[in-house]
């Protein structure tokens, strides 16, 4: 659903799957500097909204997801995973509890599926799913809001940031995004999921072996890397750029954007055997690597605390 806020002078629509919201309003990196001062708030509405409501709800979605949600507070929010029964990754959830219903967005586009294999795994339990047309997201740099659509306009106040800028951040703050920094193969383990979206010590649910079995026994094949590319080259490596070492492609570009302070960075994720200290090329820009995911993930080894910078 297109944002009534595309039509503020200087609005510029972000690229699919975010077009319906604006990617920055005329000034990129003054408005990122607002958004990391706290004092800006960002158009996400092109997420969509998912309701479960029901006495069972907590309990089932405990059941059905990757994070433990049974004695979950109302107003905390909080992340988790649909899996595949190999473990992959499907769905990525942000949600909160309002005492009533648990309210969750997801990526634009996805909300069908995901209503559909809940509506499937409901049985006789007391739970109701709906796509929710009426709320809209805003996000600060660390928050959510879900505000009713129709007063999107008032935009609660605050000056606006676009879409760029939050990217931005959450490149900075090494968060994986379902669709850029995943594909049909992506595990928790390989972008870094694990604490944030993934609770080690829950009961089970579908795709949970393959997260245990990593953790205690093996290494996931690949690792997400935040990149610092080279500011001399006036390009960005698009989603899906192919990241060489030594003349072979180690994996792909996430996502990328353009940082106030650090300049032109990326999300990437490569083979875990990729040297930490190699020097990379991503999409043909040289870059270097911090290491998100560590190359010995899994076998207990945990990753950064400092690393899992998720929305509260």
């Amino acid at each position: 659903m297109r944002s009534p806020l595309l039509d503020l002078p200087g609005a510029v629509a972000a690229d699919a799957p975010d077009a319906d919201v604006a990617a920055h309003y005329g000034d990129l990196y003054s408005e990122q500097r607002a958004l990391a001062k706290g004092e800006a708030i960002v158009d996400r509405s092109n997420r969509e909204v998912v309701r479960v409501a029901g006495a069972d709800r907590l309990k089932w979605l405990n059941d059905l997801s990757s994070q433990k949600l049974a004695d979950l507070r109302p107003g905390v929010w909080t992340q988790t995973l649909i899996l595949d029964a190999q473990g992959r990754v499907e769905h990525h959830l942000t949600l909160v509890d309002d005492g009533e219903a648990v309210l969750a967005h997801v990526e634009p586009g996805t909300s069908a599926a995901l209503i559909d294999y809940l509506d499937r795994m409901r049985f006789m339990l007391r739970v109701e799913v709906s796509r929710v047309e009426d709320l809209a997201v805003l996000s600060t740099a660390t928050e959510d809001f879900l505000v009713p659509r129709a007063e999107l306009p008032g935009h609660m106040g605050r000056p606006l940031a676009g879409l760029w800028a939050y990217e931005a951040l959450r490149i900075e703050r090494h968060e994986p995004r379902l669709g850029f920094e995943t594909d049909h193969k992506t595990i928790p383990h390989e972008v870094g999921w694990i604490g944030s979206a993934v609770h080690l010590n829950k009961g089970c649910y579908r795709g949970q072996e393959t997260v245990a079995r990593v953790h205690n026994l093996g290494h996931p094949p690949r690792r997400l890397v935040f990149l610092h590319l080279d500011g001399s080259v006036d390009v960005l490596p698009p989603h899906g750029a192919p990241v060489t070492h030594d003349g072979q492609e180690v994996g792909t570009v996430g996502s990328s954007a353009r940082h106030h302070e650090l300049g032109p960075i990326a999300l990437a994720v490569v083979k875990r055997t990729v040297p930490v200290d190699a020097t990379l090329l991503a999409g043909g820009v040289a870059a270097t690597q911090e290491v998100v995911v560590p190359p010995d993930a899994g076998r207990n080894v945990q990753i950064d605390p400092a690393l899992r910078r998720r929305i509260r």
